[in-house]
C-alpha cells in the first residue's frame, strides 16, 4: 500500500529514542521531510545523520520542552525550515512513578501539556496543509488500572480526552487528531528493559498478561502512528488506537 507520505513535512518532539526514533526512522523511509528535538544535541545530531540517509531532509535541535518558550519557537522554526507541517507528534514523557507533588507536576508538564504546547504552536502550519494531522500518544496505562494511582496514568487519560475534543474543532479545517496508546514496549534502552535487569518479578509478571505473550516492539507502534498520520487514513480522526497485544481486557468500541 502507498501512504502517499513521499514529500510530507514531519515535526516531531522528543524523537531521539524509542517510539519517538522509531517514527522518525519510519516517516523518513517514506520519504517524509523530518525535524526532531531533544534534551541531547549528540543524539539529536546522531539521528539526523541516519535520517539523511533515506534522501529526506532532516533537522534537528536540543531542546528543553519544559522550557514552553523555546520549545513552540523550535516547533515553529522547524516548520518554516522544513517548508510547512503535515504531521505533528509529541513524544515527550515524564514516565510513571508513584503519586507525589514532583510526579503530578513533572507528568502535566511533559505528557499534557507539552502535547497542548506543540499542537499549538504547529496549527498555523497544519491549517496549510492538504493532509494536516496531529497524533497524540497516551499509554494503555490510562485505559486500565496498571501500577495503581500514578500522576502518569491520569495525565495520559487526559491526553486522551484532550486529542478527542480537538479532533471536533479542527476537523473542519481539514486537520485529524488521533491518538496512539501503547501497552508495554520493549527498547533496549528504554523503561522495560530497566525493569527486566532490575525488576524481573513484575516484568515477568506483566509478560504473563499479554495474551500474545511478548511485549510489542517500537517499530510496530511506529508503523501504526506513519499509517494513522497518513492520507491512506483520511477518514479517521478522534480515535484512540490501542497497540498491547491484547493486554487491557475492555471491550473497545
Amino acid at each position: 500500500m502507498d501512504l502517499g507520505l513521499k514529500g510530507m513535512k514531519a515535526v516531531l518532539a522528543g524523537a531521539s529514542r524509542g517510539i519517538g526514533r522509531a517514527t522518525a526512522r519510519a516517516l523518513a523511509a517514506e520519504g517524509v521531510d523530518v525535524a526532531i528535538c531533544a534534551r541531547g544535541q549528540k543524539g539529536v545530531d546522531k539521528m539526523v545523520e541516519e535520517l539523511k540517509g533515506h534522501g529526506v531532509k532532516a533537522i534537528g535541535a536540543a531542546v528543553d520542552i519544559g522550557d514552553a518558550d523555546a520549545y513552540k519557537a523550535w516547533v515553529d522554526s522547524a516548520a518554516k525550515e522544513l517548508g510547512g507541517c503535515d504531521i505533528f507528534v509529541c513524544f515527550s514523557s515524564a514516565g510513571g512513578g508513584p503519586a507525589n507533588e514532583d510526579t503530578w507536576k513533572n507528568t502535566f508538564t511533559l505528557d499534557l501539556l507539552a502535547t497542548a504546547r506543540g499542537i499549538e504552536a504547529a496549527l498555523p502550519h497544519l491549517e496549510k496543509s492538504r493532509n494536516g494531522s496531529i497524533v497524540a500518544i497516551s499509554t494503555t496505562a490510562a485505559l486500565e488500572d496498571f501500577f495503581g494511582p500514578q500522576a502518569y496514568n491520569a495525565m495520559k487519560a487526559a491526553v486522551i480526552a484532550y486529542a478527542s475534543s480537538l479532533s471536533q474543532a479542527l476537523a473542519p479545517k481539514g486537520i485529524r487528531v488521533n491518538t496512539v496508546s501503547p501497552g508495554p514496549i520493549y527498547v533496549d534502552d528504554g523503561p522495560w528493559a530497566y525493569i527486566k535487569a532490575n525488576m524481573t518479578p513484575l516484568y515477568e509478571g506483566t509478560l504473563k498478561n499479554i495474551p500474545m505473550g511478548r511485549m510489542g516492539t517500537a517499530e510496530e507502534v511506529a508503523k501504526a502512528i506513519a499509517f494513522v498520520s497518513s492520507p491512506a487514513c483520511q477518514f479517521m480522526t478522534g480515535t484512540n488506537i490501542v497497540i498491547d497485544g491484547g493486554l487491557t481486557k475492555r471491550v473497545q468500541y
